[in-house]
């Protein structure tokens, strides 16, 4: 096949190796998927004014985060189960982070161990915690990420109750994955990835879960401990306990509302990530797009303030920035990758990403990603009613 040259080919490279219940996985979202969409959408009401006859070669899009400085203003989201897409796919998401130089948030769902991600990108790996329903077994795993190394935490708060993924229920998709008869036969259609799944022993085991599960568990009953013991009601005192706990970068994931990054802030937190989980965990939601103008009125201009959700494009990343972001993540736009081509994938990814902001900028004229020169780049698409410039 063709080198894929956007993310939507690097998708279809993705659904064409995965078996259907997998990709349905990867791709759905909560509820008939609005909220998935909208955050793909959300962009679309965005322009750029370009600049014109300005020497622009020595444009970059280095940014500064939280004491480092990026190579790019994106980074790679945590996305769950990667490892049962693509073998070690947690660890080839850290590496690439690390080869591009910028930061890689690993899933509180890894398959990989938070240990062997900073061994592979020791500057560049962050640690997304979803808390347990037994204290000890989140301190322990905020003690480890400290240990290895991690440089952020980032604490989710956006999964107070459980999904209605409507793919997932009419596939019977399951963690631990079930070989059903239905899944059997839709393997056979795809048998690169088959193959690969059961050379590397089937259902790999959720190493960073393992040391909690009870002695002598298999990759199935450790999957199955996981899933009743994660995704515990947390409340802001959970944050003032997870702040005293940890002494470097604390982000909050998932703060949508002015009031609750405001009180995240009060509570310790040093950055902030607009995130409706993807589209994942309700429809309907409101997109991190619509809600950084608030957010960042709300914060200040000084705050580090990131988002998730929709990228696809680099121009989806500038209008981001322009929105008032100071960095952005990607999720499933790298996994796509990952999942077809291991780590050549999530390199062409990364990539693809940093080519298409990077053209953009010269097209436009915009030498660098100082955010408060953005907005005079950048109206909304009002239809009969012209563009208003982005203030």
């Amino acid at each position: 096949m063709s080198t894929p040259v956007n993310i939507a080919d690097l998708r279809d490279r993705a659904k064409a190796r995965l078996p259907k219940i997998l990709f349905d996985w990867i791709d759905g979202g909560a509820g008939d998927e609005q909220g998935l969409r909208d955050n793909q959408d959300a962009f679309d009401r965005y322009r750029f004014i370009p600049r014109y006859m300005l020497d622009v070669s020595g444009r970059t899009q280095k940014k500064e985060l939280l004491g480092r400085s990026y190579d790019s203003p994106f980074g790679i989201a945590p996305t769950g189960y990667a490892g049962i897409f693509r073998p070690g796919a947690d660890c080839i998401s850290a590496e690439a982070a690390r080869r591009a130089n910028i930061p890689y948030i690993m899933s509180g769902t890894s398959i990989d161990t938070i240990e062997s991600a900073v061994e592979v990108a020791p500057d560049h790996c962050w640690y997304q915690l979803y808390g347990a329903t037994d204290l000890a077994i989140t301190k322990d795993l905020i003690a480890r990420a400290e240990r290895a190394g991690v440089t952020a935490l980032v604490i989710t708060i956006d999964i107070p109750v459980a999904a209605k993924r409507e793919r997932d229920i009419r596939n019977g998709f399951s963690i631990p994955v079930r070989m059903t008869p239905g899944l059997v036969m839709d393997a056979l259609m795809h048998p690169r990835w088959t193959v690969n799944y059961f050379r590397s022993g089937g259902m790999p085991t959720m190493a960073n879960w393992a040391p909690y599960a009870p002695p002598g568990s298999g990759a199935m009953a450790v999957a199955e401990f996981a899933n009743s013991h994660s995704y515990c009601v947390q409340t802001w005192d959970h944050l003032r306990l997870f702040r005293d706990l940890w002494p470097r970068s604390l982000i909050v994931k998932g703060v949508m509302h002015p009031q609750d990054a405001e009180i995240a802030l009060r509570y310790g937190a040093d950055g902030l990530i607009a995130s409706n989980h993807g589209g994942r965990q309700y429809d309907r939601a409101a997109t991190a797009p619509a809600m950084l103008p608030e957010l960042r009125r709300a914060v200040g201009p000084d705050v580090p303030l990131m988002m998730d959700g929709g990228i696809r494009r680099g121009s989806d990343i500038l209008t981001a920035l322009c929105l008032g972001a100071d960095f952005v993540f990607a999720g499933r736009a790298i996994l796509y990758g990952t999942v077809f081509a291991g780590a050549r994938g999530a390199d062409l990814a990364i990539d693809i990403l940093r080519s298409e902001l990077d053209q953009l900028m010269g097209q436009i004229g915009c030498l660098d990603l100082d955010r408060s020169r953005l907005p005079a780049f950048m109206t909304t698409a009002t239809g009969k009613q012209g563009h208003d410039v982005v203030q």
